[in-house]
């Protein structure tokens, strides 16, 4: 028992929870079902591998690079409460329920393949990490409401594959809005956040302009290269930052800012500059591995799609929309984090006074992914102030959510880190309000909510994915004149027309 307890887990912590692993195994599985050579299975695997870890290593840059601006902002401003931090949580989760969270991700997994193919919602999450933080927070819930390791294994795995189903089908109009066609969606869970912002563009930039539009002067051109504004744009804001902390705090608490500290101001200011430069250089190593997974994942879903799950659709990381908007996910980013600042203002002016909500602190790193993401969706319903209110309203969200869903993670709610993202919020929420109904009435209620998500999303699949509507179909008229001889069968679909991505962004074959 020991031995195959042991197995699980390393399948899940050392393959299954590791996207490039999965992403290769996917991709080489696709290429087989399609009767490729041995060699374009392995170079291909192996391609998409190296193209997630590119996105993996740009992520750890932005990390890296973030975590110094992260202490400046609570030094300058004093804040202190609860950061949601999703690898801290689910490690401290995994030294108590480490089997049980393995064994409830692997029965989502197959799970979440069958409904793929007996249901309408052919999406397959291929988001490993969060598979693995979603996991862990429906068993923290689960066994924090007294249930035992058979119910919250077979229930938890349930609603582990209706949600990874269900949400990239509800948000695949938005989705559609960004690339033109089905041939990717969103596979991360913040897409409660990229959905508002979606709405929030549609009802306030009919005519605002897109974040990809610069008209600048001939001495400004250089900022029309997305890598060069989004660096020179955080060398501002930590420069910024780095004075405001230096003057509130003193040069001893400023200097400790950075690994090794800083010998003196100088020193201090320059390390800033570089921390701003490396955010940029971390921005564009996702960007490069973005296209260089999307080059090979794609066209391997031919194979999926004829052998497996008939018109599978790869729900993919956040990150995977960026380059259709690169200057929108800074302005998300930022935007975001604003959202998240007013948010704690809130907090702690009345609700935590009043309702005793704990304070939830803007952490740098959700924002920059769920942000930046939200900002691209924003944006392409509603141009910039789609993508500024969209944003913002994200950052209120993943304050907000996180801070409710605190009341149902049982001892956990009290680690000082929560779940970050904004499906973590609200369906935490509501599945541990229902498991606290206890024994078979908490069980029916939890299903019960896991089947009003899919019918809803089995509603959205059919009625608006399947029949080609876009929420805003003015913005991609402006983008390129319609040509029937382009549009897409609608029984692959639907009947909407086929436009082409911006320059640099991902373009999948049109065979799938």
């Amino acid at each position: 028992m020991n031995f195959v307890m042991a197995f699980a887990q390393f399948l899940v912590n050392e393959i299954l929870s590791v996207p490039a692993f999965l992403i290769g195994i996917i991709t080489a599985v696709g290429l087989a079902a399609m009767r490729r050579s041995r060699g374009q299975m392995v170079g291909s695997a192996l391609k998409a591998t190296l193209g997630f870890l590119l996105i993996g290593a740009g992520a750890g840059l932005v990390v890296s690079s973030l975590a110094p601006l992260g202490i400046m902002i609570q030094g300058a401003t004093g804040a202190h409460g609860v950061i949601p931090t999703n690898e801290a949580i689910a490690g401290i989760a995994q030294a108590q329920y480490g089997g049980m969270v393995s064994w409830l991700m692997i029965l989502g997994f197959l799970l979440s393949l069958v409904l793929a193919r007996f249901t309408p919602l052919h999406y397959v999450f291929l988001t490993g990490h969060h598979m693995l933080f979603m996991a862990t927070m429906l068993t923290i819930v689960l066994a924090s409401a007294g249930y035992g390791a058979p119910i919250v294994v077979s229930v938890g795995g349930l609603l582990l594959a209706i949600l990874m189903v269900s949400l990239p089908a509800l948000s695949q109009p938005w989705t559609r809005q960004i690339t033109g066609d089905d041939s990717i969606a969103i596979g991360h869970f913040g897409t409660a956040g990229y959905i508002a912002s979606g709405a929030v563009g549609k009802a306030v930039g009919k005519k605002s302009r897109s974040t990809e539009e610069m008209n600048l002067p001939e001495s400004l051109r250089f900022l029309r290269d997305s890598m060069v504004s989004t660096a020179l744009s955080m060398v501002l804001m930590y420069l910024v930052l780095a004075v405001l902390f230096l003057a509130r705090a003193g040069r001893d608490a400023a200097y400790k800012s950075f690994d090794g500290g800083a010998l003196n101001v100088g020193n201090y200011l320059m390390k800033s500059v570089t921390q701003g430069l490396q955010f940029g250089v971390a921005v564009a190593v996702i960007l490069f591995g973005v296209r260089t997974i999307l080059g090979e994942l794609v066209p391997a879903f031919q194979g999926i799609a004829a052998k497996v799950v008939p018109g599978a659709i790869p729900a993919l990381d956040a990150p995977i929309v960026f380059p259709y908007a690169q200057n929108a996910v800074l302005v998300g980013f930022m935007s975001s984090f604003v959202g998240g600042l007013t948010a704690l203002a809130l907090q702690s002016a009345w609700l935590s006074p009043s309702f005793g909500m704990a304070l939830i602190l803007p952490g740098l790193v959700p924002h920059f992914f769920t942000g930046g993401a939200a900002g691209v969706y924003g944006n392409a319903t509603g141009g910039r102030r789609g993508a500024i209110l969209g944003a913002f309203t994200n950052g209120l969200l993943i304050t907000f959510l996180p801070a409710v869903l605190l009341g149902v993670l049982g001892s956990f709610g009290d680690a000082n880190t929560t779940f970050g993202d904004a499906d973590f919020g609200w369906f935490g929420a509501l599945v541990g309000s229902a498991a606290k109904l206890g024994s078979v009435a908490g069980i029916l209620a939890m299903l019960a909510v896991g089947a009003m998500l899919m019918a809803v999303a089995i509603l959205v699949q059919k009625k608006l994915v399947e029949t080609g509507w876009v929420p805003a179909p003015y913005r991609m008229a402006a983008k390129q004149p319609v040509d029937a001889s382009q549009a897409r069968p609608a029984a692959a679909t639907g009947s909407y027309p086929k436009i082409a991505p911006p320059k640099g962004a991902p373009t999948p074959p049109d065979s799938i």
